[in-house]
Formats: C-alpha cells, structure tokens, sequence
C-alpha cells in the first residue's frame, strides 16, 4: 500500500499556521514538528536558568528569552531552545516579533525523547548561527552539563560538568552559573552521581 506524501509547507505557511496554533510545533525542511511535553524536572531547570541569568545580565547589554520565542536558522529551520540569550539589539524576522534571527547563547534541558536530536542534528543547525557564541545542554536526569564554546568559525571547545561543586563559566555572559543553581529543587541525592541517561 503506497504512503501518502508529506506537504511541504513553506517557512511563511508554517508561521502562519504556527502563529494560530494551540501547540507549538517546529520547522524542519518543510515540515511542522509538533514539540512533545516537559516534565517538572525540565520546568524547574529552565526557570532556575531563567532566574539567574536575568538577576546576573539585568544591568548589561544581554537578555535572556524563555521557550515562547522562536530562533529562524537558514530559511529552513525554526527552533525552540529551551532559554535563549540575545546580547545587543535583538534581530526578529517581521513585526511580529516572535521569532529571533540573531541568538548570542543557547540552553537546551535534555530529554530521553530528544537528546540525541539535540546534540546532534540540531546542535549543528544553531551552531551555523553567525551570531552564536555558547550552546549549553542540560541534563534533566543527572547532574550534567555540556557546554560549547565558539573559538573560531568552525571551532567550538567542549567542556563537560558532573559535580553539584562545579561553576559553569559563560565567557560571553561574564557569569558564574553554579550547578547547585541550575539543579535546585530538581534532583534527590540518590540521583545526582554520574552515571548514563
């Protein structure tokens, strides 16, 4: 029995209907991606980052945006990141002003479900942004943090945290971001040792 065919949309018929959608989704190639669920672990992550990152950038040229703003990469993809800072004037791609072209640092709160998509595929997408400087992932099951740092064009340095001792460095942001932090109200004691996903 033959398939039917997806319908590719444009990237202005996926805006229009992602616009009146209940759901958010994502844009891929053509496609809308409906995002799944976050769980409370996910949720109490991202406010954490939210909070600290807004105490600490409030005076400075940075701002921090939640999940509710869209990231546009190559014409072809629109994403969601979890937290997304934006140092300088912030560029949108129309009026609306939803959907950000020009993203400095980028949080993902890894789940089961999407954390191979996210570091691999996606991760190479953000990384694509000329104006992205850090991409952090966030493990929601262990004390974990994965931390990426733009050197050059097409350098980026890894740096990988697993203690609720250790401070993630923003160079970009200069801030101090200390696990304990990002982690609060997230895990009990018996899950935080290191160990797979």
């Amino acid at each position: 029995m033959a398939t039917q065919p997806k319908s590719y949309l444009t990237p202005e018929e996926y805006l229009a209907l992602e616009r009146q959608a209940e759901y958010r989704s994502e844009y891929v190639d053509g496609e809308m991606v409906a995002m799944t669920g976050t769980s409370s672990a996910h949720n109490r992550i991202t406010r954490n980052l939210i909070r600290r990152l807004d105490e600490a950038l409030e005076d400075g040229p940075c701002e921090p945006f939640v999940a509710e703003i869209r990231v546009r990469i190559l014409h072809r993809r629109y994403y969601y990141p979890d937290v997304v800072v934006v140092c300088g004037e912030a560029e949108f791609e129309d009026d609306e002003l939803d959907t950000l072209l020009n993203p400095t640092v980028v949080f993902e709160v890894l789940s089961k479900s999407t954390q191979n998509y996210d570091r691999g595929e996606k991760a190479e997408f953000h990384r694509a942004l000329p104006s992205l400087r850090e991409l952090v992932f966030v493990s929601q099951y262990r004390v974990h943090v994965e931390h990426m740092v733009r050197q050059a064009e097409r350098e980026w340095v890894l740096a990988e945290y697993d203690s609720l001792d250790d401070t993630l460095v923003l160079p970009t942001l200069r801030m101090r971001l200390p696990l304990a932090h990002i982690y609060r109200r997230v895990l009990p004691p018996e899950q935080t040792e290191h160990g797979p996903d």
